[in-house]
């Protein structure tokens, strides 16, 4: 398991209709890194994954009420 790009985490959260400017998705990937290297021991054995987008959506609800 490698921590996403920035490219990546915005086709993602675009795909996810949560569309994120490449700065924005920059930022994911710098702060979501170091929990994909703690993870990465136990890829595949955890009962969630790692999914940038829903971070990006969790903030813009937040934001919104």
């Amino acid at each position: 398991m490698t921590s996403p790009t920035a490219k990546e985490i915005k086709v993602i959260a675009d795909v996810a209709g949560v569309p994120a400017s490449p700065e924005v998705a920059a930022r994911i990937a710098n702060s979501i890194g170091p929990a994909f290297e703690g993870f990465a021991p136990v890829a595949g054995t955890l009962p969630f994954d790692l999914e940038p987008a829903t971070f990006l959506l969790v903030q813009m609800t937040r934001v919104s009420k």
